[in-house]
């Protein structure tokens, strides 16, 4: 009985998922133990522990209150931002809060009025914390998307800062790079920065509002369109070298370069139809624990892994005390369907 029930336990991974659990009690002739496994945590909504930022001073709107328009009624200029009436005011809190009955709401900047000087926003998101990216960055934008910005990201807790992709209208004039798509890369360049013309086109701003960071497409060039190859992608996030720090994170930073424009020029009559809304931003992945944690909590303000294979530190990155007989090692998926612990002994 015993044994059918450490079988079962052993069992588990594939049962629940992959990498789902870190050890199972088993019986062997040496008496019963701990077997370990490679784990992570599940994916959950990142926005739900994120740090805001947005700069420069003075750019949300509403300090002095201004009046603005839409480009669908841009002379139309009634309506108003007003910082200091939780009616009218946009802040960036309003990025990642929940929408009652389908009602927009959404940070929003200054409008373009020291027009021909650019219109320049950065919104930098925080989470001390390393984490893995599993799905789409998704950023839904109100009342047109930008001609230009571009989304970077951070190691080392913005320290130092990366280009992660580029967005143009034309991307050769923006940023002297051809546009390309990432469903046309490879094998050999899934982690290559490129510059995208895809969601930078007037379109309406009613009808295409997102722009994404595509992280499925690159997972799908090792996994297939339907991501049901995972191992030959797992496989390959251990062998590739920076694959799998292509999609660590401790911050994001959009910066926003240029404003929809509603055509192909700007109107210098009519300036307050130029400006910046964003009304939610979706990011989604695990913490990373380097295979050492598949429970990820909330504490003292921060993401914490909750370490097992007697390892430490917030991204399980140590050995504890006393189990420093070799060097700490990250767990591998490799070889499957468990992968290796790499547990300190």
């Amino acid at each position: 009985m015993l044994y059918l029930l450490a079988l079962l336990l052993h069992r588990l991974p594939l049962a629940v998922g992959q990498y789902d659990i870190c050890k199972s009690w088993v019986t062997t002739d040496d008496g019963p133990s701990w077997e370990f496994y490679a784990c992570q945590p599940k994916a959950m909504r990142m926005k739900d522990y994120v740090t805001v930022r947005v700069d420069p001073v003075g750019i949300t709107c509403g300090d002095p209150p201004e009046r603005f328009c839409t480009h669908e009624n841009p002379y139309l200029c009634s309506d108003e931002c007003d910082a200091s009436n939780p009616d009218l005011a946009h802040p960036p809190k309003l990025m990642f809060d929940s929408e009652d009955e389908g009602l927009a709401t959404y940070w929003q900047s200054v409008t373009w009025r020291r027009y021909p000087e650019p219109l320049l926003a950065n919104i930098t998101l925080s989470w001390n914390k390393s984490i893995e990216l599993t799905d789409d960055i998704v950023i839904t934008f109100e009342y047109g998307r930008p001609t230009i910005m571009m989304l970077e990201k951070s190691l080392d807790n913005g320290r130092t800062w990366h280009p992660y992709q580029y967005y143009a209208d034309d991307c050769m004039e923006a940023f002297s790079m051809p546009a390309r798509r990432v469903r046309d890369l490879s094998t050999t360049s899934a982690n290559r920065v490129l510059c995208t013309e895809e969601y930078s086109r007037w379109a309406g701003s009613k009808k295409e509002k997102t722009v994404r960071f595509e992280v499925r497409d690159r997972f799908a060039i090792f996994a297939g369109p339907d991501l049901k190859n995972m191992d030959n992608l797992y496989t390959r996030l251990e062998s590739a070298k920076g694959l799998k720090d292509f999609f660590t994170v401790t911050d994001l930073r959009m910066r926003l370069l240029r404003p929809a424009l509603g055509g192909t020029y700007v109107q210098r009559e009519n300036l307050y139809k130029y400006f910046y809304a964003v009304s939610n931003i979706e990011v989604t992945g695990r913490c990373k624990c380097n295979l050492h944690a598949n429970l990820c909590t909330f504490k003292e303000g921060s993401l914490q892994c909750e370490c097992e294979h007697n390892t430490t530190g917030q991204d399980c990155g140590k050995c504890k005390k006393n189990f420093r007989s070799r060097s700490w090692r990250a767990g591998s998926y490799l070889p499957l369907p468990n992968g290796s612990p790499n547990a300190c002994k």
